[in-house]
């Protein structure tokens, strides 16, 4: 992808600080893949007499993850499967883990256009693996965007001591939206059993079954991560010539967009739940494909090792398919 302000910004700033920048890796093509034009046009599968048909759509949908996965398995109770199915170790919803970050931002002299294309373009990860001199476990990534709409812009995009009303705000706003760069750090979140998903015993949903309950409480050591990286962002929007910058303050985290480790692999059917190919341990045909099978949460943006893991997980699915050694369903 073409570089963009925030990607050169931010390799001028880790260069005079020695860290290394290198260009973001994206899932998206770069140029058409079997006259592909941008869209989606539906869906291949098969029907019950094996025949691949294919249905076109004008959407597809495709939702599960490391909420709703678990939510599905503990509301499949059965004789066989009283905790929940495939949860006879009873880990399903356990070791939940989300996507943390702290977010440093500063504002330019000149206009950025950040607004346009992809999100980033350059990341540095310097500060990847862990180093026991920093007093801590976590490490993470720090990458450059700009990750607001109008709106939420207006609302959280602006210095702390910013005006809130009136022409001031309307002037600040105006400026600024087209001068701001967010610095962004992705870092470990520590998997730990008290983080869970589980079924609400009182809340339900609009079909009328259980909503998910989610239990979460961030580990010291994450802190200490946020903090660290807090303090490298701002140190990069120096390096990179910022007018002002702020740190957003850091705080046990009320939102994500990345949730996994509910439904942990290992080769232990009594401490995981699906094998390495995603096969889960005590139903021979079901199969568990997405970041609810990572035991660490990595340093976060799982996007691209889920979709390797996807990969992974649908050529032995085809393997054992074609040597017929999965079971049919019952």
């Amino acid at each position: 992808m073409p570089i963009k302000s925030s990607g050169v910004l931010l390799e001028q700033g880790a260069r005079k600080l020695g860290w290394h920048p290198y260009p973001e890796p994206l899932a998206i093509l770069t140029q058409p893949y079997k006259d592909m034009r941008g869209r989606v046009d539906g869906v291949i599968y098969f029907d019950e007499k094996k025949q691949e048909r294919f249905q076109r759509a004008k959407a597809v949908v495709i939702c599960c993850n490391g909420a709703e996965t678990p939510r599905l398995l503990l509301m499949s109770k059965s004789n066989l499967f009283p905790q929940g199915l495939a949860n006879s170790s009873g880990l399903v919803g356990k070791y939940f883990m989300i996507d943390l970050g702290s977010l440093c931002q500063g504002t330019f002299e000149q206009p950025l256009n950040e607004y346009k294309g992809v999100r980033v373009t350059r990341v540095v990860q310097d500060f990847y693996d862990s180093d026991p001199k920093r007093g801590f476990f976590g490490g993470g990534g720090i990458d450059t965007r700009f990750d607001f709409y109008p709106i939420s812009f207006a609302l959280n995009g602006l210095p702390p001591d910013a005006p809130r009303w009136g022409a001031s705000f309307k002037n600040t706003l105006m400026r600024n939206f087209n001068r701001t760069m967010t610095v962004f750090s992705h870092t470990t979140c520590l998997p730990l059993e008290s983080n869970s998903i589980s079924l609400d015993p009182e809340v339900k949903d609009a079909w009328g079954l259980p909503a998910v309950r989610i239990t979460y409480k961030s580990h010291a050591d994450d802190f200490s991560t946020l903090k660290f990286f807090s303090e490298r962002s701002l140190e990069l929007l120096d390096a990179a010539g910022t007018i002002k910058k702020w740190a957003v303050p850091i705080g046990d985290a009320t939102s994500a967009g990345h949730l996994m480790g509910t439904c942990r692999m290992g080769n232990s059917p009594g401490h995981s739940i699906v094998d390495k190919y995603h096969h889960a341990h005590d139903v021979p045909n079901l199969f568990i494909v997405d970041g609810s099978s990572f035991v660490t949460s990595g340093r976060n943006q799982p996007t691209c090792t889920i979709q390797a893991l996807a990969y992974r997980a649908a050529d032995h699915i085809a393997r054992v398919a074609k040597s017929g050694s999965i079971l049919s369903p019952v």
